[in-house]
């Protein structure tokens, strides 16, 4: 359980955010990310690098304001400052040991779901209903005629 809710927890993140519309959605999540980087200020448990890092995080998140990868490398980011802290025995939630680790766990479900371009479920469902029209295209067009040669990868034969 330790490992699957905070999976669940990233699941409905992404699907509650799906409901808000766009460039709202962006908008609301870059400054979830910034929100993110001062987390864990209040613990100190690593100094001047907690301020530190809430400075790279809120220019993450501006950045983020006009682009859903800024928000993802910022989910990313948050990932990486959490595995810190559990590693450290600092948890984001003093009172619940493995709250950093949960939170490690959920930020890349979420950044995979910013990498999408924020998509709102009903996009995420449109878009894997799609059919591919036709694969065999795939292939013939990655295999082109060298220039000069009339023949795919340059040889004679």
């Amino acid at each position: 359980m330790r490992y699957v809710v905070p999976i669940g927890i990233g699941i409905a993140y992404a699907l509650l955010m799906s409901l808000v519309r766009e460039p709202h959605r962006r908008r609301l999540n870059a400054l979830m990310v910034a929100g993110a980087g001062a987390a864990y200020i209040s613990g100190g448990a690593l100094g001047g690098a907690e301020l530190a890092f809430a400075v790279l995080l809120t220019y993450v998140a501006y950045r983020g304001l006009d682009s859903w990868t800024f928000i993802g490398i910022g989910w990313l980011l948050h990932t990486a400052w959490d595995l810190v802290h559990h590693l450290k025995g600092s948890p984001l939630i003093p009172f619940d040991v493995d709250s950093s680790l949960g939170c490690a766990i959920c930020d890349p479900v979420i950044a995979l779901w910013c990498f999408t371009g924020g998509l709102s479920a009903r996009e995420l469902l449109r878009r894997a209903e799609r059919p591919v029209k036709d694969r065999d295209h795939l292939v013939h067009d990655s295999v082109r005629p060298l220039r000069g040669t009339g023949h795919a990868h340059g040889f004679r034969g």
